[in-house]
């Protein structure tokens, strides 16, 4: 007989996490799983799957603080990732998103064949990134920061700046710094509209340019001098690279 998988509810309504817990119950001959946590958010839900991991998280959609999509997209990031089934009341238009992006979804109220259906299929519905970056070509509005083993989120429109250090990822807020496990590169990708990159190891946000300033290395007098990059709300300044001063350049009107 197969482990039973374990399953994390998430959703915001009380009732409805009942309701799945319920239905797993009644599958249990059938499909053996146990709960092993319930979140109200995809915050929660974040801070739960990393105490204790579940093999499937069945997510709802719309929650406060993170929706279901962007909890997805960071469980997608984990090392071992979970499958993730939606359970969403949208309607057959906005469906039809999550089955041009090969998504598993359950329709509210759920059914008990359609749940063990897709309970069948969890082993193999690990989350897609690319697939969810379909459903939200924004991105994601947190990225997670681990530190001294606690979990933190950044909101992406706090951030000035990511560089890359060694193998980590700096975000810089107006507050702080913040390392994260991602990449640069990933980075760029995701925040294509929103960050633009200075040097090739610094993306910036556009929206956090104050200007720019011509300034020479004080350790190399001899050496020509080179653009620097004003941020809003620090004093910190960042070297242009040669190559990307024409794109600065322009959005600056310079």
């Amino acid at each position: 007989m197969s482990a039973a998988l374990r399953v994390l509810l998430v959703d915001d309504e009380a009732p409805a996490r009942t309701r799945l817990r319920d239905l797993l119950s009644d599958l249990a001959g059938e499909l053996p799983s146990r709960i092993v946590g319930e979140a109200a958010d995809g915050v929660e839900a974040l801070e739960r799957q990393a105490a204790d991991p579940a093999d499937v998280v069945l997510v709802d959609i719309r929650m406060p603080r993170m929706d279901g999509i962007e909890l997805a997209q960071h469980l997608a990031r984990l090392p071992q990732p979970p499958a993730v089934v939606f359970v969403t009341a949208y309607d057959q238009y906005a469906v039809k998103a999550f089955e041009l992006a090969a998504i598993d979804y359950l329709l509210k109220p759920v059914k008990a064949a359609r749940l063990a259906e897709a309970l069948k299929k969890a082993r193999r519905l690990a989350p897609d990134a690319p697939a969810l970056r379909q459903l939200a070509p924004q991105g994601r509005r947190h990225l997670r920061s681990l530190e001294r083993g606690k979990m933190l989120l950044v909101p992406v429109a706090d951030v000035l700046y990511f560089k890359a250090e060694l193998k980590y990822v700096t975000a810089r807020t107006k507050e702080r710094e913040y390392v994260l496990e991602e990449s640069l590169a990933q980075l760029e990708e995701e925040y294509v509209a929103r960050f633009m990159r200075i040097h090739r190891n610094c993306i910036v946000a556009r929206d956090a340019i104050a200007g720019v300033a011509r300034e020479k290395d004080a350790a190399d007098a001899e050496g020509e001098p080179h653009w620097m990059l004003l941020l809003h709300g620090v004093a910190e300044r960042l070297q242009v690279s040669r190559r990307q001063w024409p794109q600065v350049k322009e959005l600056l009107g310079v």
